[in-house]
């Protein structure tokens, strides 16, 4: 995954000689492709998004040499179930004015809701970064009404935090909000990979890592990591092989994490019994494809609707138009089979784009991750854990640490960074590799 992915290249950059272990065949870990078993084409599990604020991710990817794979949009599109559409964009006034005209033009809101929304904005730019309380609570403590939540508050958060508003805590949603959307004029600018994940994660960024020193095994998956006297002394790999490293970064899923400890180890190191405390939250992706275009538009934001967002990769293949479909915190689709929840994504947007009344549907994919994020709750930090663990030799990475950011891939590179920070830390060598945030413009 990008945590592992950004730990090994800081390192590799300053010269160690590091090996990868990849369970999989593939790079990407969540950001992943796979192959449409009906079309042999590769599609993404679920669309991912990038933002002019994820500094350390661009970085990243600047320096792995992928860069050129993102393509930058500029403008967000928003419609309501009537089929108008809102253009958002950056005006020419600075920062934090800059999505004013935008804003004041956006036609779900009426003047009065957007009073209400510039206050709360105002309020929460002024709200200590640390305070976390039940976002909701503090909502409708600032004036705001369940129109407004729903229609502009709920639209962002529950994209940007893959939470519903109800279980999000106050320090993530001002994150977004005033990291995203004021504080530079280029921070809430979308970006999206032009090419599949298994591309974006492929070839070129094998490359550099070999180039750099990198020993990539994939297929490689980890059984334990045996500890002694407060150190990991060996790695037990799934086919029984032992590794041994002078320094270890873990950089799985926090419930994985503890399979590999041992249980009496877990017991009593708070560090590592925190971590059944923290929660996840599922994605799903409806992929469709119709035999002629429906979306003229590169994506959409719907309002009011079932789905959330919309995009558009285009024609994948003569006469197959590609659709998907994003809803986050999908929880409500558990109790739903795959065919309802695909007969209601088709159902509404037939209502939203009068051309897929006509058109024929060619082939429906339903994809979830049950476990995508993990859930951005009031106080979730107090259970996030520093990338130097308490053995003297173990890091850890993953979006799920303590970044100060909430579960993006922006988050999972932070990770990656702090953690080889801290292992630098801990040889003596101290240096910074985290990188600054925009600065307002």
């Amino acid at each position: 995954g990008l945590a592992g992915l950004a730990a090994a290249a800081a390192l590799a950059e300053r010269g160690f000689p590091a090996t990868l272990l990849e369970s999989r065949q593939r790079l990407g870990g969540r950001a992943s492709s796979f192959t449409d078993a009906a079309s042999g084409q590769t599609i993404d599990a679920c669309q991912h998004v990038s933002m002019g604020c994820c500094t350390n991710f661009a970085h990243f990817c600047r320096t792995v040499g992928i860069a050129h794979l993102l393509q930058r949009q500029p403008v967000l599109w928003f419609m309501t179930p009537d089929r108008r559409i809102s253009r958002f964009c950056a005006g020419p006034l600075p920062a934090p004015l800059h999505l004013a005209g935008s804003f004041l033009r956006l036609h779900y809101l009426s003047l009065a809701d957007k009073l209400r929304i510039v206050w709360g904005l105002h309020c929460l730019r002024r709200t200590a970064p640390e305070d976390d309380a039940p976002f909701l609570d503090w909502l409708m403590q600032h004036r705001q009404t369940p129109r407004t939540v729903t229609r502009f508050w709920g639209v962002v958060l529950t994209s940007a935090l893959n939470e519903t508003l109800d279980r999000v805590g106050l320090r993530y949603a001002r994150k977004v909000f005033v990291e995203g959307f004021l504080g530079h004029r280029r921070a809430f600018e979308v970006e999206l990979p032009c090419v599949p994940l298994g591309q974006l994660y492929g070839e070129e960024l094998r490359t550099w890592l070999a180039r750099h020193g990198v020993c990539l095994r994939m297929g490689c998956g980890a059984r334990r990591l045996h500890v002694a006297e407060g150190r990991i002394h060996a790695l037990e790999l799934r086919n029984s092989e032992r590794m041994q490293a002078d320094w270890s970064i873990a950089a799985v899923p926090f419930d994985r994490l503890g399979d590999l400890l041992p249980q009496e180890l877990i017991t009593v190191e708070k560090y590592f019994a925190d971590l059944r405390n923290l929660e996840t939250s599922p994605i799903t992706s409806v992929h469709i494809w119709y035999d002629r275009p429906i979306l003229r538009l590169p994506h959409v934001v719907l309002i009011d609707c079932l789905g959330q967002w919309i995009f558009s990769r285009g024609e994948v293949a003569p006469g197959e138009h590609y659709l998907q479909v994003v809803v986050s915190a999908a929880r409500a689709f558990r109790s739903l089979g795959h065919d309802e929840v695909q007969r209601r994504i088709l159902e509404e947007l037939a209502c939203l784009f009068p051309a897929a009344r006509m058109a024929t549907v060619k082939r429906v994919r339903v994809v979830t991750e049950h476990a995508a994020t993990f859930s951005a709750v009031p106080g979730v930090d107090k259970w996030r854990p520093a990338q130097a663990s308490p053995l003297a030799n173990l890091f850890v990475a993953g979006d799920w640490t303590a970044t100060g950011w909430p579960a993006t891939m922006e988050g999972a590179v932070r990770s990656g960074y702090l953690a080889a920070e801290a292992l630098l830390a801990r040889r003596g060598s101290a240096e910074r590799l985290l990188q600054a945030d925009l600065r307002k413009v």
